[in-house]
């Protein structure tokens, strides 16, 4: 009985770092996300869809 006890509990432990380490991939990605300029926002979105598009990109002047 013991040992399924202490089982559980490295599971429930494994669920929490998990948990831990999900939250910092998700801060990590928030911060570099709110890192770009608005206009650095605009001229990525630019390209992005002249690219699907198959249309070169027009440069902002």
């Amino acid at each position: 009985m013991r040992q399924r006890m202490q089982w559980w509990k490295l599971l429930g432990l494994a669920g929490v770092v998990g948990v831990a380490a999900t939250g910092v991939v998700v801060a990590r990605a928030e911060r570099r996300r709110r890192a770009y300029t608005p206009e650095e926002i605009r001229a990525r979105l630019r390209d992005r869809h002249a690219e699907a598009a198959g249309t070169p990109a027009d440069p902002v002047d």
